[in-house]
């Protein structure tokens, strides 16, 4: 009875901080979405110049073998990857291109360089449903 009843309370806590944390989300202005947005199209940017340099020792760019990120399908990651042998995610297969067919070092995954390539290419495909795991 009393393990029930504090099972009872710890719910109606949990259920009241999680009711309240609506209450206290943050708000934001017309004027902050339009910033954010600017600041995002500016990395996108920053990516798409990335996607048609050379990332590597060779000549060869990212558009070269995916125009305009064709062919990337940044919305079925993470999935399983045949060249990297397991399911990585898209960030872990762009690696995979600058080390390979690019001849390149890879990025670290908080570089803005990454982020910015993933940007690129995850813009190119607005609008396309999630789909985790396809091929």
């Amino acid at each position: 009875m009393v393990k029930s009843l504090r099972n009872l309370i710890a719910l109606v806590v949990f259920l009241t901080v999680a009711a309240s944390a609506t209450l206290f989300a943050d708000e934001f202005s017309k004027k902050d979405v339009e910033k954010w947005n600017k600041e995002f199209m500016t990395v996108v940017n920053q990516g798409e110049k990335l996607f048609h340099s050379a990332l590597g020792t060779n000549t060869v760019s990212c558009d070269m073998c995916h125009p305009n990120a064709a062919n990337t399908h940044p919305e079925t990651y993470p999935k399983f990857q045949k060249q990297i042998g397991k399911v990585v995610a898209l960030r872990d297969m762009i690696n995979w291109c600058i080390q390979n067919p690019l001849e390149g070092e890879p990025l670290k995954l908080d570089d803005p360089k990454m982020i910015a390539l993933e940007a690129y290419i995850t813009w190119e495909r607005k609008g396309k449903p999630l789909e985790p795991g396809r091929h």
